[in-house]
C-alpha cells in the first residue's frame, strides 16, 4: 500500500493523478499548508525539504519501502511500478522527456514566481509582468503543439500530460486569465479533466 501526502497544489494534483491513474491502491494523508503541517518533525523525516508531495510505498522495489518526494518523481515511479503511461517506443522518448521537462521545470517555475510575488505585501508589478509574459510564451508554445498533436507528447497519454495538467489545473482555478486566448490548451485539459481518475484526483 502507498501513503500519499499532499495538499491540492498544482504538485499535489500530479501526485494523486498519477496514483490514481496508474491504478495504484493508496491512503490519502492531507496537510494543511496553511498550518505547516509540512514543516512537522514527522513530515520532515520524509522530506526534509518540507514540501509536498511524498509517497511511502510500503512495496517498493524488492519488497522494501521506499519514501519518495518531487512531484515528477512521484509521477515517474508510479508509471514504473504500474508499466503505464511511459512510451514504449524509443523513437517516442525524446519527445516525451522534453514535454515532461517543460511541464516540470518551465511551467512550474513561472506559476511559482507568478503565485508568490501576487500574495507579497510588496508591490511587484513589473516583476510578476515578467513572468506573466514569460508564461504566455510558454503556453503559445504548447498551444501551437497541442493543435499538431493530441497529447502533451505525442499521440499517446503519458506522466507528461499529468504533470503539465496540474499546473494548468491550478492556474485555470486561481488566475483564469492567465488560460485565455490558448484554444488548443484548453481543448486538451478539457479532455483531460473528463477522465474520471483525473475527477477522482482533483477532490482535495
Amino acid at each position: 500500500m502507498i501513503d500519499l501526502y499532499a495538499a491540492g497544489t498544482s504538485n499535489g494534483m500530479r501526485a494523486r493523478i498519477g496514483l490514481e491513474e496508474c491504478g495504484l491502491a493508496y491512503n490519502f494523508h492531507p496537510l494543511d499548508l496553511g498550518k505547516g503541517e509540512q514543516k512537522s518533525p514527522s513530515f520532515l523525516a520524509m522530506n526534509p525539504n518540507g514540501q509536498i508531495p511524498v509517497i511511502v510505498d510500503s512495496d517498493g522495489p524488492g519488497g522494501k519501502p521506499v519514501t519518495v518526494s518531487q512531484s515528477v518523481a512521484v509521477l515517474l515511479y508510479c508509471a514504473e511500478k504500474s508499466g503505464k503511461f511511459l512510451p514504449k517506443d524509443p523513437a517516442a522518448r525524446p519527445a516525451f522527456w522534453q514535454a515532461l521537462a517543460s511541464a516540470a521545470s518551465d511551467m512550474s517555475a513561472m506559476v511559482t514566481a507568478i503565485f508568490t510575488l501576487s500574495r507579497a505585501k510588496d508591490q511587484h508589478g513589473p516583476a510578476i509582468d515578467v513572468f506573466k509574459s514569460m508564461w504566455k510564451n510558454y503556453m503559445k508554445v504548447w498551444d501551437d503543439r497541442l493543435g499538431k498533436q493530441r497529447y502533451a507528447a505525442g499521440g499517446e497519454v503519458t506522466v507528461a500530460d499529468f504533470a503539465l495538467y496540474g499546473v494548468v489545473a491550478r492556474v485555470k482555478a486561481a488566475q483564469p486569465a492567465l488560460m485565455e486566448g490558448f484554444a488548443n490548451v484548453a481543448r486538451w485539459a478539457d479532455a483531460m479533466a473528463s477522465r474520471p481518475a483525473i475527477q477522482r484526483a482533483m477532490k482535495f
